[in-house]
């Protein structure tokens, strides 16, 4: 439910929305959400700052609840 929140929130943010792809992994740690956007739109999810990077992983630390959330940004080129 998470990865496909972010996935709905990045989309609706980015000028390449079909290059979004959000994919959860599991560790020690919690859980891990690995967001990919297209290079170009990089700078669009990081924000000024990084506040929109930051305003992301607070909804998403807020739809978590009880377990322990981390998001990556990244670009299709990784």
């Amino acid at each position: 439910m998470l990865a496909q929140a972010v996935e709905h929130l990045i989309k609706n943010i980015v000028d390449f929305p079909d290059d979004v792809s959000v994919k959860s992994h599991e560790n020690s740690r919690g859980e891990l959400l690995r967001v990919r956007v297209n290079p170009e739109d990089i700078g669009r999810v990081i924000g000024r700052s990084g506040r929109t990077a930051n305003a992301i992983r607070t909804v998403v630390q807020a739809l978590a609840e009880d377990h322990k959330v981390r998001v990556d940004i990244m670009d299709v080129r990784r």
